[in-house]
């Protein structure tokens, strides 16, 4: 009674478990091109390989389908015997690599096992045109040398927002072309043997750099150990063209200001690229005068990475900044100087304004625009000393101490930090649109004190500002760029900046 009830749910089991009767529609049918049940000898170097026709036109319209055909034509129209009249097909290839193609013919899967094995499956089956093979070597994942160690990696790892055309693209296009194009460059017709390819290889890169671009290039994070680390891994970003991956490893901090209500994002300037630039303008009450004001403040969003736009916190350092506390101006030097006069061309153009003030008859006659010395009085929106305005929200160490010299004073409702670099336009029409600057009844503000310091200049080793746009009274145009410092770490003598010298060490 109980075997009979075993054998019963056994049954079942096996009812449950059985494969449905096969679909002749869900089946895959070998095209008859050549016939399925005669045998082809292929001799490829030394060794003979015979495989029926069903195997050769499982992969097919190819060079032995295409040679067989031709034989099988030529002996029925002279009327022979087409098992004499079949000849062996001799190839002077590798037998080796021919093994597992004939593996595929025959209906099993080949993958590569490293990269010699898949540039050998590569070269032949574009050889042997082989349709299938050559599409699912597309497909597969290619094998790269770095550093001496191999890669395995996925074809689609590359193709990220801003990583493509790249490196790997770009310098073995031959693994990354289209698999309807049998070697890029050469003519098929007259092509005795498939050219000699080596597995891609970039022995002068470090491996362990490259494994961790992978990790983040696959979506993981990494952390970064040090500054020297970030820019081992920057540097190689930028050799492989990586642009996306370069953006998510510069360094930088996005935050949101409560106080300011609004997203803020901090770069360094020599990180900045023109098309992550952006004008937003402030909408103010208008002036009581009825004039037209203008205030905007440079945005930035980081490409291929961001998806909104950030007030921009631009960081300069390396000691390139002097400031004069009485003209309230900054000088830059060095390749700073270059850099702000290039981001002051790239805004001029965002709006709208002619990217060099220099006359287009002096330009021409001096070699064009690119040959004129790169400085922010070259632009329309600045001198050749950046105007700078210190906020009592400023931070400030001076000399390796917090300055904290603050006065109260009575602010009325147009004033603003450095009034005498606001104005209406001088009558001109403005790119930006009209926003005024109405902060009210007149009310207590503490303002910082710059008047009492003994020097008039301070070296900034590193600084910290908000880019305003501005209506410009004096200006050579009708708006300015002015330097909103948010934090400056300064010296202002030659005793505070060797006090912060260290000794060699080792």
């Amino acid at each position: 009674m109980s075997m009979s009830r075993q054998s019963s749910e056994t049954a079942k089991g096996r009812d449950v478990f059985h494969l449905p009767p096969s679909d002749p529609k869900l089946i895959s049918k070998i095209p008859r091109i050549l016939p399925h049940e005669r045998v082809f000898p292929i001799q490829i170097g030394t060794e003979l390989f015979k495989l029926s026709g069903a195997s050769l036109s499982s992969d097919a319209p190819s060079y032995f389908s295409q040679y067989f055909q031709c034989q099988i034509k030529k002996a029925e129209e002279a009327g022979e015997d087409v098992s004499t009249a079949i000849r062996t097909l001799y190839i002077d290839r590798d037998p080796i690599t021919f093994r597992d193609i004939s593996l595929h013919l025959q209906g099993y899967h080949v993958s590569p096992r490293d990269g010699t094995h898949f540039v050998r499956l590569f070269a032949d089956a574009q050889f042997y045109t082989l349709p299938k093979l050559m599409s699912q070597l597309y497909e597969e994942s290619i094998f790269i040398s770095i550093g001496h160690r191999e890669f395995q990696i996925p074809r689609d790892i590359f193709t990220g927002p801003g990583n493509s055309p790249n490196f790997f693209s770009l310098g073995f296009g031959v693994f990354f072309s289209s698999h309807d194009e049998i070697f890029p460059g050469l003519d098929r017709e007259s092509l005795i043997r498939p050219p000699s390819i080596m597995p891609p290889s970039v022995p002068n890169r470090s491996a362990d750099i490259f494994y961790e671009l992978l990790h983040l290039l696959r979506g993981y994070p990494v952390r970064i150990r040090d500054e020297e680390h970030r820019a081992s891994l920057l540097r190689d970003c930028r050799y492989f063209n990586f642009k996306g991956l370069e953006q998510k490893l510069i360094p930088h901090h996005i935050n949101y200001n409560l106080a300011r209500r609004r997203y803020e994002i901090t770069l360094r300037l020599e990180d900045i690229l023109k098309s992550g630039i952006s004008i937003a303008t402030d909408a103010m009450t208008p002036t009581p005068t009825g004039g037209e004001a203008i205030s905007g403040w440079v945005n930035y969003m980081r490409p291929y990475e961001d998806d909104k736009h950030h007030e921009l916190i631009l960081e300069i350092g390396g000691e390139n900044t002097k400031l004069n506390l009485h003209l309230m101006r900054a000088e830059f030097f060095g390749q700073v100087k270059v850099r702000v006069a290039r981001l002051f061309e790239v805004i001029a153009t965002k709006l709208n304004l002619p990217p060099t003030t220099q006359p287009l008859g002096l330009l021409m006659a001096s070699g064009g625009a690119s040959s004129q010395p790169a400085t922010p009085g070259n632009t329309p929106l600045s001198e050749d000393l950046v105007r700078v305005v210190i906020e009592p929200e400023t931070h400030i160490m001076l000399d390796g101490k917090t300055y904290t010299n603050y006065t109260e004073s009575e602010e009325g409702a147009m004033a603003m930090s450095s009034t005498s670099s606001v104005g209406h336009g001088g009558g001109q029409d403005s790119p930006l649109s009209s926003i005024g600057g109405y902060f009210g009844p007149s009310r207590k503000r503490r303002r910082i004190d710059l008047s009492s310091h003994t020097s008039d200049e301070w070296i900034v080793r590193t600084g910290q500002w908000r880019l305003r746009i501005q209506g410009s009274r004096n200006g050579k145009s009708a708006i300015e760029c002015v330097l909103v410092a948010v934090k400056l770490d300064a010296y202002s003598t030659e005793q505070a900046k060797n006090a912060q010298r260290g000794f060699l060490k080792g």
